[in-house]
């Protein structure tokens, strides 16, 4: 399949597939033309950068360890990846996550704080009318 056929079944811009290629972490095939060229496993593949994106992982992380997991889609590391490097990498990748995940609570807590500080618009907790707006 060509690049806007992989792009449509995946939901992922076609630039976001060329940057992936950029990053080493999808290999088309190329065509006479110089066009890309996708193979069907490409689709679970692009499935599993996006997952791996989404958690927070960089591209650099998944370009390391990608070759470990399946082609089908899957997440799960194959036995021969196993390795103390890999435990390493993602130890780390968890840790910046986290990271990340406490700056975030911190900035979350510091908005609540100064909500909670401002005048209320006919509601008697600010910071409980914000939460009830989220929840909705």
């Amino acid at each position: 399949m060509r690049i806007g056929e992989l792009a449509k079944r995946t939901g992922v811009p076609a630039r976001l597939l060329r940057y992936y290629e950029e990053q080493g972490l999808l290999s088309p095939q190329r065509e006479e033309n110089g066009y890309r060229f996708y193979c069907e496993n490409s689709v679970a593949r692009v499935q599993q950068i996006r997952g791996l994106l989404d958690v927070g992982l960089s591209t650099r992380t998944i370009r390391d360890f990608l070759p470990c997991l399946g082609q089908s889609g899957g997440t799960a590391l194959a036995p021969s990846c196993a390795t103390p490097e890999v435990a390493t990498a993602l130890q780390e990748e968890a840790e910046r996550i986290q990271a990340r995940i406490d700056s975030l609570t911190q900035s979350r807590d510091a908005l609540y704080g100064y909500l909670g500080t401002l005048p209320s618009a006919g509601e008697s907790d600010p910071v409980a009318a914000v939460e009830a707006e989220r929840v909705r």
